[in-house]
This record gives structure tokens, sequence and C-alpha cells, in this order.
């Protein structure tokens, strides 16, 4: 693609790529910790959000809500979250974190900072505080159907 062109359709398709770009070093440093990309965000999404429910979850970790029950049995089994047996609102069970997740979760924060920092290394501070908001406006614009 050329980087003079400023179509509308070549900006989804930088913005598709950097996403594209972001995911695969996020992967590479994830991968270590036994960790994918959907696992961190899932997991992430808990620790911010105590009490989400698994449709959310699904939605913040870019997968299935059939993808994200697999997603938590498996993290379930690592002893990383716990599901309760009563189903809540919904039918939909419960999910919270364990101390191994907190820990594991301090350590995958710190690879994902890193990989963002690479990413944002050429960008000012004021740049990013601006792309953030226009990044933002740009996804919040995409939520009305």
């Amino acid at each position: 693609m050329d980087a003079l062109d400023r179509s509308p359709e070549s900006l989804g398709v930088l913005i598709k790529e950097t996403q594209s770009l972001l995911n695969q070093r996020m992967d590479d440093r994830l991968r270590p910790l036994a960790l994918s990309v959907p696992q961190y965000a899932c997991l992430t999404a808990l620790q911010d959000t105590p009490g989400i429910t698994s449709s959310e979850l699904a939605r913040r970790a870019f997968v299935s809500r059939q993808s994200m029950n697999v997603l938590l049995q498996g993290l379930e089994k690592r002893g990383l979250v716990t599901r309760s047996s009563d189903p809540g609102p919904r039918r939909e069970r419960s999910v919270v974190l364990n101390d191994a997740a907190e820990l594991l979760l301090e350590r995958a924060h710190e690879e994902v900072s890193s990989v963002v920092h690479r990413m944002t290394v050429e960008v000012e501070p004021v740049e990013r505080v601006r792309l953030y908001e226009l990044l933002a406006r740009c996804r919040d614009a995409l939520l009305i159907p």
C-alpha cells in the first residue's frame, strides 16, 4: 500500500494491518506464559470488571460465546479462574480470578506494555493521547448500527 494513499479504504487497511501486527506481537510475548491473546483479554476483563457475564467476556475477547465457554474451561483447569456452580441471570455462571491468575496477569501486563511501547515509541506523549481519543471516536462511531 502506498504510504501517501489517504483514501478511506487505505485507512481501514492500515488499521487492520496494525491490529494484526499488534495481535501477533502480543501473542509472541504471551506464549511463554502459556497464554493466548483471547485468554489474556478474558483474564484482563475479569480483573477490570468482576462479575462480568460470559457474553460480555466473549465480546471483549473477540470470540464467540461458544469459544468463550471452551476458553473458560481451559482457564478453570489451569486453576486461573473459578466458575460458580449456580447459574445467575440468563443462566450464566459467574467467573472469578484466582490468585494464580492475578500473579500471571502482572507478568502478562508487563509483556503487553512492552509491545505497546514498541508500537508507540516514535509517537510523542501528546500525540498518543490524541491517537487514543481518535481511535475511541472511530470505535464509538461503529457501535451505532
